[in-house]
């Protein structure tokens, strides 16, 4: 009797297929920034109104861990906690450039495993306007789950450690703050990012249910490397300059697909 291995095909899925929005970093068309990217002209300088919720342990409370440039060292962060938040800002203004205008960095150590947040930005630090997001992940994710990238958009959190995900302000102009001027585009000194619990509780803009890895604990929900701010950065769209280290875990040459079952049977 050979021992023969099988694999079941249907559980090696690529998450679950291809969605719509931006793979993750290194792969063509990928939005990522790297946190030495040329087009990075500062960082955060400064923090005000954290409000972490209960579930985040002491040792990651630190607000300070958010400031001046990105490590992409995925312990070096602070956690904003299941629906916590926390307001950054800037010496100088975020500006309305052509092309993406700031960038915020996670800590995840996978491509798949995104804890995600909603990011607001202000001129004033009293009135927000939120980007337009979209969430394609039509099933909960567990505490350790996957999320594919081509699913999600608009959200921090899209990319891992050592990457972050743009934001181009020009997508804002259509919200009333803006339109008023009580949110001036080219005067941006705040931005706020608001995890997401994951639960499906919450809903993106187009009232979808956002499900992210839940729940969490120790360093539970978006965690935060920093927030840079961008010359106006228009990305190529051969992925190539943003290619980072590829991420084990998977098979397919840092594919992002899983086996999800290995029998083994005799014949």
């Amino acid at each position: 009797m050979t021992p023969f291995l099988t694999l079941l095909l249907l559980p090696f899925l690529c998450l679950a297929g291809e969605g719509p929005h931006a793979p993750e970093a290194g792969r063509a068309g990928s939005t990522a920034i790297s946190i030495n990217h040329e087009g990075i002209i500062g960082w955060a300088s400064g923090w005000r109104d954290y409000m972490p919720c209960e579930a985040v342990e002491d040792p990651w409370k630190n607000p300070n861990k958010a400031l001046g440039i990105a490590s992409g060292i995925t312990s070096d962060v602070v956690s904003l906690g299941m629906g916590g938040s926390l307001t950054l800002s800037f010496d100088f203004p975020i500006e309305n450039r052509n092309g993406y205008d700031f960038a915020a960095f996670g800590n995840s150590f996978s491509d798949t495993f995104l804890e995600l947040a909603f990011v607001e930005v202000s001129t004033d630090g009293q009135t927000f306007v939120r980007f337009p997001n979209e969430s394609l992940t039509k099933n909960p994710v567990h505490s350790f789950g996957h999320v594919n990238p081509t699913h999600i958009d608009g959200f921090a959190g899209k990319y891992r450690a050592g990457f972050g995900t743009p934001f181009d302000l020009d997508q804002l102009k259509g919200k009333e703050a803006v339109i008023s001027g009580e949110v001036n585009l080219s005067r941006i000194f705040y931005v706020r990012l608001v995890d997401v619990v994951g639960d499906g509780s919450q809903k993106d803009s187009h009232g979808n249910p956002v499900y992210a890895p839940h729940p969490t604990r120790y360093s539970a929900g978006f965690d935060l490397d920093g927030v840079a701010v961008l010359s106006g950065v228009v990305l190529e769209s051969s992925g190539e300059e943003e290619k980072g280290p590829p991420v084990t875990g998977g098979i397919g040459n840092d594919s992002g697909c899983f086996i999800g079952q290995l029998i083994i049977r005799d014949f």
